[in-house]
């Protein structure tokens, strides 16, 4: 597993959790229980925080990343798709990010939400729970 200290943050993951060795987990980063971080996923805590909640799925070339001073949440049950990118987002409970999303700053994608691939959610944007979003720029589709 590829977990690197940066600025006196070393990542946090727990036993149970599988971190693909060609994954790259970086600073302030916690992952909880049984969480699954795929091949070539990039998860960088060098200038705010993420935590990865218990039963999160980050698949092969995601990147998690924020501005200064923010911190990414991936609630409890969480799936992020194939190459998507989670830019300073909090993603709800059992919620689905599609391949090749972009979910940028400030956005809030609530429980149970489904985001349709290659969907781009713009900043400061709020979901509510169970919605399928999809599109660029994305909107509600059921």
């Amino acid at each position: 597993m590829a977990c690197y200290e940066f600025k006196g943050f070393q990542p946090i993951v727990h036993p149970s959790s599988f971190i693909h060795p060609l994954a790259c987990v970086t600073g302030n980063v916690t992952i909880g229980k049984n969480v699954y971080i795929g091949p070539s996923a990039a998860i960088r805590g060098d200038w705010g925080e993420i935590i990865i909640e218990d039963g999160c799925n980050v698949q092969e070339n995601c990147v998690i990343h924020m501005f200064p001073g923010t911190t990414v949440r991936l609630e409890e049950g969480a799936h992020v798709g194939h190459g998507a990118i989670i830019h300073g987002a909090h993603l709800g409970a059992q919620c689905m990010i599609g391949m090749n999303a972009v979910v940028m700053d400030d956005v809030q994608v609530g429980e149970g939400c489904i985001v349709g691939a290659l969907a781009f959610l713009k900043a400061q944007s709020k979901w509510e729970p169970r919605s399928i979003v999809a599109g660029n720029p994305a909107k509600v589709i059921g």
